[in-house]
């Protein structure tokens, strides 16, 4: 609906410009919106036109949008596709210009629902863009907690939605098989090998304490018996480490998978030392002049692009900080030609955004091109308790606990239902109950009503169907609601909010259960039940698009 109102604008603004006496302005390079009216009397669509020529022009915005208003009238009269398209147009203070449609033309867009079926709401937006999406990344020193998920729902349903609208998408998961904490989980391991054959033998103080360690152990005692008790140390750590890291990815992939969620790659840390990628970023930094050495240490001049202080890059121990091989990483994404770096990050990494930032532009590209999501994080409820939870003490409810508890379907939904700045209150219980109060259930349930009312008819949805016989306000609600869908994939393609769809698609179940209590779909009158048949099955063509793109199943029964 919007971008045929667009097409409406576009045509009518030479004739604005000279209706306003400014035909020195080039058309094209006024910007506008397209927005639905806050009141809904007001009509079915509105444009700030009047506001941002008034921007230009300096004049009354309500004189504008009255002149503006002239205009229209005559490019609609001249051009016989508007003229079946639009009913009326009228002037609201302060100055919006709104457009109320014929319900009989709207009503004959649920053939192009019908039509595109799984195809409809897609575009080409983002066509010819290569997009890159790093999420999770979690260390691989234990399972995924409920805080990964989140990020595993929400950066998967991101691709999903920028695949939709035409980006060449690339999932990656960066794998932090290097540094401190893999080597935390190393010794870690090798105490909870050493105890399972009775030896004394007591964790770092800082190690890692969950039971998941001495699963994993008993693995490697499976695999290996008594061998390792007796090697030379550094060998021992290094084959445990190594076992250790292979183990958890291995249940780390399977509960992203059991999630819906799989990655185009896993990019190892350690691989950027292998092929000297570290060096190769720190020996262009240096070239520019943007690296020195003070206290012994590398230092990056970093507040020449925005940080607060410059970074430690190498300390005067010798070992990198985090922020080396993370600048070699997104060098690396820029040379593999990717334009759209999206980042989802915890809310622990929130300072760290400016100093990444001033390291992609110290390195010659645009930090504009890096878009980074700070989630936050996910507070269980039971039974309207707050589960207490701690990663280092091993104290937590992992990913898989929450899978198996509620499903895929519910935990993506929830984690998906909010803005990724938003603190998320997950309630297992509501995630559980059969109501309408449970969002998943209540979409899911949507989608296999109209399922069970297309059986029930026991005839095939005809397209030849009569569409002036749908003049229910319920049912004109519906088809706005449904037009509004490649809109509102575009919005969340392009402000980077899945949530937007989630909230799409629970009030347009909405709706569907509004029309559905008022009008039978299928009744005595032949005629009226096939027209009704064609708009149910475009909602349920919608509802099941609008699902899959979440990564959430649309089943034909519950």
């Amino acid at each position: 609906m919007k971008e045929k109102l667009r097409k409406l604008v576009d045509q009518a603004l030479p004739g604005i410009l000279a209706e306003l006496k400014s035909t020195d302005l080039d058309p094209k390079s006024i910007n506008y919106d397209v927005e639905l009216p806050k009141i809904k009397a007001h009509g079915d669509l509105s444009v700030n036109l009047a506001f941002q020529l008034n921007r230009i022009l300096k004049q009354n915005p309500m004189d504008i949008a009255n002149r503006c208003l002239t205009a229209f009238e005559k490019t609609v009269q001249k051009d016989k596709t508007f003229r079946k398209w639009v009913k009326e147009i009228t002037v609201e203070k302060p100055g919006f210009i709104n457009f109320r449609l014929i319900e009989e033309s709207l009503a004959s867009q649920l053939l192009e629902i019908r039509h595109g079926d799984q195809n409809f709401g897609l575009s080409k937006i983002g066509a010819g863009t290569k997009a890159l999406i790093e999420f999770v990344s979690a260390n691989p020193t234990g399972p995924l907690t409920i805080a990964h998920g989140r990020q595993a729902a929400i950066g998967d349903a991101l691709a999903r939605i920028l695949t939709a609208v035409g980006y060449d998408v690339h999932k990656e998961f960066y794998l932090n098989d290097a540094g401190r904490q893999i080597r935390l989980l190393g010794q870690s391991l090798w105490i909870r090998y050493q105890q399972l054959f009775g030896r004394k033998a007591d964790l770092p103080e800082e190690g890692y304490q969950g039971e998941y360690l001495v699963d994993t152990a008993g693995l490697l005692k499976q695999k290996k018996g008594e061998a390792l008790l007796n090697g030379a140390e550094e060998a021992v750590l290094k084959e445990i480490t190594q076992f250790g890291i292979e183990s958890i990815l291995e249940g780390i992939k399977k509960d992203l998978a059991d999630l819906h969620v799989t990655f185009d790659e896993y990019l190892s840390e350690s691989s950027l030392y292998v092929k000297n990628l570290v060096e190769q970023a720190l020996e262009l930094l240096k070239k520019k002049n943007l690296l020195y050495e003070a206290e012994g240490a590398l230092w990056f001049r970093s507040t020449q692009f925005g940080d607060d202080k410059d970074r430690v890059l190498r300390k005067k121990t010798g070992e990198y900080t985090y922020l080396a091989p993370d600048i070699a990483y997104h060098k690396s994404k820029f040379d593999r030609k990717y334009k759209k770096l999206i980042n989802l990050w915890g809310p622990d990494h929130h300072g760290y955004v400016p100093r990444l930032k001033a390291a992609c532009e110290a390195l010659g590209y645009s930090s504009k091109d890096v878009h980074i999501l700070i989630v936050q994080l996910t507070t269980l409820y039971r039974d309207g308790i707050p589960v207490r939870m701690s990663t280092r003490a091993g104290e937590f409810v992992t990913l898989r606990e929450l899978i198996d508890e509620v499903g895929a379907d519910a935990a993506r939904i929830f984690f998906l239902m909010r803005k990724v700045e938003s603190h998320l209150d997950f309630d297992l219980a509501l995630a559980k109950q059969k109501t309408e109060e449970n969002p998943v259930y209540y979409l899911q349930y949507a989608h296999a009503r109209i399922s069970s009312i297309l059986i029930y008819a026991e005839r095939p949805v005809e397209e030849n169907a009569d569409l002036a016989l749908i003049q229910e306000p319920e049912a004109i609600d519906l088809i706005k609601k449904m037009l509004e869908y490649p809109d509102i994939l575009k919005q969340a393609s392009e402000l980077l909010e899945p949530y937007r769809v989630v909230d799409y698609l629970r009030e347009l179940a909405a709706l569907f259960h509004k029309f559905y209590a008022l009008h039978r779909v299928v009744s005595d009158e032949p005629e009226r039940t096939k027209a009704r048949l064609l708009l149910t099955d475009c909602v349920r063509i919608v509802l099941r698009n609008g699902l899959t793109l979440l990564g959430v199943s649309a089943p034909a029964k519950m």
